[in-house]
């Protein structure tokens, strides 16, 4: 995958990473909450409405999650934009080893927590950095 293709494609990836914690920000009003009720329900298979979000404590929560997930996002992006074209070999370690503890500890959490599934879904975002970046940038390129 060449430098520019890479960069747009981690660009795409850190700007999803960023929707998903607006989304969760969203969780936090109950006017505003059903996008994450609707997750959060299919998460802890399966889909029947049985899971409660409206809880003070479970909006706050989404609001540390999804403030969080933004900036994570948005560190990503300057990662992609700003460091990767001066030093892919540096970014890559960087963005890949944040993806893999993140893919760890909330995969672990998610099955200890009684939702595999969303471990499972976990892997998407994991694809999301790792098949950009699992070749080091050849010389060649540079």
């Amino acid at each position: 995958m060449s430098r520019e293709k890479t960069e747009n494609w981690l660009k795409a990836a850190s700007a999803i990473v960023i929707g998903f914690g607006l989304v969760m920000l969203l969780g936090t009003l109950p006017a505003t909450s059903a996008p994450v009720a609707f997750l959060t329900d299919l998460i802890f298979w399966p889909v029947d409405g049985r899971q409660v979000v409206s809880a003070p404590e479970t909006r706050l929560l989404w609001a540390i999650s999804g403030g969080i997930l933004t900036g994570w996002g948005l560190l990503l992006w300057q990662i992609s934009t700003r460091l990767y074209p001066q030093d892919p070999s540096l970014a890559r370690t960087l963005i890949l080893s944040s993806i893999g503890i993140w893919f760890l500890a909330d995969g672990l959490g998610s099955i200890l927590a009684g939702a595999p599934l969303n471990a499972v879904l976990n892997i998407g975002f994991l694809l999301l950095f790792f098949v950009p970046l699992w070749r080091p940038i050849q010389r060649a390129e540079v």
